[in-house]
């Protein structure tokens, strides 16, 4: 599973392998970083390049993306929507299937904890992943947890014993079940719309 934290300057990319009892292991993980000063042209296709180079060389599965969501600052979102659709394009010309996931989805499936910060995701990247240290930067480490969360969503889809699960995919299910709910509430108030 190759998960994308996508950035302009920095774009994270982590390659899991999760087996049977979702136990992961880290396969490949890396940032690929663009100078600030080059045309934006030239640092999208360096990341492509990056994300290319992953792909041909550990052949993952499918790929997750961090979706990007909205922020005050409109040049960082374009700069993450740039970046995040390379990736997205990179996977359909590999013929992989591709996911994305939002920022609190990814921590949830993680930590347990859908707002947890950079340094307890980086801490239990490397609990769950048996490193010695976190990975840094925190791009690899969101990378990393891209791809687990991905990886677990998809097998905990296929899975009818809840009791397989690790707490934290427990906590990431249960905070998706009430997003579902909450969801379905707002369309069927809405008049089967949500509202802006």
């Amino acid at each position: 599973m190759l998960g994308i934290d996508p950035g302009l300057t920095r774009c994270g990319v982590g390659i899991v392998d999760v087996d049977r009892s979702r136990r992961a292991t880290l396969v490949h993980v890396g940032v690929v970083r663009t100078p600030a000063d080059s045309d934006i042209s030239m640092r999208l296709a360096r990341i492509a390049t990056g994300i290319r180079e992953a792909i041909d060389e550990h052949r993952p599965q499918a790929v997750a993306v961090e979706r990007v969501f909205a922020q005050h600052n409109v040049q960082t979102v374009m700069a993450t929507a740039q970046a995040s659709g390379v990736a997205l394009l990179i996977a359909a010309e590999a013929g992989l299937p591709a996911a994305t996931h939002t920022p609190s989805e990814v921590k949830a499936a993680v930590t347990g904890y859908g707002s947890a910060d950079k340094r307890q995701v980086q801490s239990m990247i490397a609990r769950i992943l048996r490193l010695d240290a976190p990975p840094q930067p925190a791009d690899a480490a969101d990378a990393l947890a891209i791809a687990l969360c991905h990886a677990w969503r998809r097998d905990a889809a296929g899975v009818s014993d809840a009791g397989a699960l690790t707490p934290a995919q427990r906590a990431w299910a249960d905070a998706e079940r009430v997003a579902r709910v909450s969801t379905r509430f707002a369309r069927s108030t809405t008049g089967g719309a949500d509202r802006p």
